[in-house]
């Protein structure tokens, strides 16, 4: 088996790989509730850019940075008709906000890390959000006549601490392999404290929420806990931001989202490393088995040690050269 072969069927097998992962993620979600969060609110698992403005009760935050994404001029709150698939897990993903206004489906996704799968995230949303609108309403999908819809609007806002530029098109067939019929564009907007500085003072609830993240980072940044720092960031938040009484009315809420996000964050990265380990040692595993290859050249490879492999060649009981 050539080493093409090899690389080849490994590909093929990542999600299955990835499958495998599942049961030891959910200990580590588990070990996350037990320990981490045992003095936060357990209710509040949402991220906190989804209380704020993918609340009901805030629909007025929320038609505001509709306006300064889009640069309308809407007034009226109420034209706001939340549509989030608030309770369905599919995947291991949540739809974060989702609403109609002016004949628009609205799909908004908050990211504190880079992803470029983004697309087919909300191709999976969008098609569960539309089955929604075609059952709730008077579509009829068997008409002779043309049945209009929403048209859909996906914007991901990004605040992770790694440098991504301000607006950026992020598209599912940048993922095929050749042409492909389905298309998904997002677009990708970089919502740090100091980025994109139109739309902040165009919506002063999402200028106030990217200054206390950018607070919350600089307190930690002196050393000081979590908790800690994101209580003397909402102390120290001027009196004149709009949401500063929401947050400080429900601080448990606000801790326990920060909370959450920052050790999720710690559990896709520790899944990333053991997932790409996983692969590289099953690739190793596949080269031994093949045999007439050096260590080396198995190492390159499979991006292990040298070590690494003549130890799993040995539990193998391979004989190597």
């Amino acid at each position: 088996m050539t080493v093409e072969e090899i690389l080849r069927r490994k590909i093929e097998e990542m999600e299955k790989t990835i499958s495998g992962l599942t049961k030891q993620n959910e200990e580590y979600r588990n070990l996350i509730n037990d320990n981490d969060l045992k003095d936060a609110k357990k209710d509040y698992k949402d991220r906190l850019f989804k209380f704020i403005f993918g609340n009901p009760e805030n629909k007025q935050w929320t038609l505001s940075l509709y306006n300064a994404i889009n640069g309308t001029n809407y007034t009226n709150p109420d034209d706001i008709q939340f549509n989030t698939i608030g309770d369905a897990v599919y995947m291991r993903m949540k739809n974060d906000i989702s609403f109609i206004v002016a004949f628009e489906m609205d799909l908004w996704e908050h990211q504190s890390s880079f992803n470029p799968n983004m697309p087919m995230r909300f191709f999976i949303y969008g098609g569960r959000l539309y089955e929604k609108y075609i059952a709730t309403s008077d579509y009829y999908q068997y008409s002779s006549m043309l049945q209009p819809v929403p048209r859909p609007v996906c914007v991901c806002f990004y605040n992770g601490t790694k440098e991504q530029p301000e607006r950026q098109v992020l598209k599912l067939s940048d993922a095929y392999e050749g042409e492909g019929d389905i298309e998904v564009k997002v677009t990708m907007l970089n919502i740090n404290y100091g980025k994109n500085q139109h739309m902040m003072e165009s919506c002063e609830p999402l200028k106030e929420y990217a200054w206390l993240v950018d607070a919350v980072r600089r307190h930690q940044s002196e050393r000081m806990d979590l908790d800690a720092a994101v209580d003397a960031a909402l102390n120290e938040m001027p009196d004149e931001y709009v949401i500063k009484t929401f947050l400080l009315e429900n601080r448990a809420e606000v801790k326990s989202m920060f909370l959450t996000e920052y050790n999720e964050e710690k559990v896709m990265e520790k899944e990333r490393q053991e997932g790409r380990q996983e692969r590289n040692i099953e690739v190793a595993s596949d080269m031994l088995k093949a045999g007439g290859m050096s260590v080396s050249f198995i190492a390159q490879i499979s991006r292990l040690s040298e070590e690494a492999v003549r130890k799993l060649a040995s539990t193998l009981g391979i004989a190597i050269l």
